[in-house]
């Protein structure tokens, strides 16, 4: 199981969600991406996207500013 890490701080929606999409695309299944973001939409955007594309949400961890939100491709 590989897992890649995607820094997208600064960015608002909906741009973390597509650059997660377009990496999540390139990977296989088994394989987690975590995802560094700073928006507060993100920890709702990424929910949803777990939803609607069929992937595993192991977790999301809110710190200050920064959340982590960890996805697994199933």
């Amino acid at each position: 199981m590989d897992k890649m890490v995607l820094d997208v701080s600064g960015l608002l929606c909906p741009l973390p969600v597509l650059k997660a999409k377009k990496i999540l695309r390139g990977i296989r299944p088994g394989n987690l991406l975590e995802i560094i973001t700073t928006d507060p939409g993100a920890v709702a955007d990424f929910k949803c996207l777990c939803e609607e594309d069929g992937l595993e949400l192991i977790h999301q961890k809110e710190d200050n500013d920064t959340c982590i939100h960890l996805l697994k491709k199933v």
